[in-house]
């Protein structure tokens, strides 16, 4: 089984590569001031990560910002406090494709959607939430850095050591998000 298991993953990662490489996005950021939206992009089966997920949602409301939260949990049912949250979506193991791709409504509106910043917290590379992340249109996007990742998605990259404390990650990403003061930081990327 682990066989298939590893052919369907090549299979979904040809796709995502192929799909990335028409992906035509233009890298904007200028300050926090100007932000109004953040989507993240979170591994759902970190449940010990969603405190501190709350906790930077209620940050950023006060701040004005509006954030939207997509997660991939791959257990059966999800725990009682990812429900009735208007910011916070998961989705899970029967919204994936065969070759481990989402295929829900809520993945295409966050790949569509144009946050002003992504923030990636998939910290094991899940591929269902590589390929929202990796096909975003928002105009910038922040996540760990990876140095076997030869062209990264990201526009930002935070190396922080492991293990990576999520309230620590996100901190550290407003703490740069606020040095950057550039209203010259518009770009084409592909």
């Amino acid at each position: 089984m682990e066989f298939l298991r590893n052919t369907r993953l090549k299979i979904g990662n040809s796709i995502l590569v192929k799909k990335a490489a028409r992906l035509n996005r233009k890298v904007h950021y200028s300050n926090i001031g100007q932000v109004k939206t953040i989507g993240i992009v979170w591994d759902a089966s970190r449940s010990q990560d969603f405190s501190s997920l709350s906790k930077f949602f209620q940050k950023m409301h006060e701040r004005g910002i509006d954030v939207r939260i997509i997660g991939y949990y791959s257990g059966k049912e999800l725990p009682d406090q990812y429900t009735a949250l208007r910011y916070l979506t998961c989705i899970r193991k029967d919204e994936i494709s065969l070759f481990y791709l989402p295929n829900s409504q809520e993945s295409e509106f966050f790949i569509k959607n144009r946050f002003d910043i992504l923030i990636d917290i998939n910290f094991d590379a899940g591929l269902p939430l590589s390929y929202i992340t990796s096909l975003s249109t928002s105009g910038f996007k922040v996540g760990l850095f990876d140095s076997y990742e030869g062209d990264s998605t990201f526009d930002l990259m935070m190396e922080i050591k492991e293990p990576v404390q999520i309230e620590n990650y996100l901190n550290e990403i407003v703490r740069y998000l606020e040095m950057i003061n550039s209203g010259s930081a518009d770009k084409s990327a592909k």
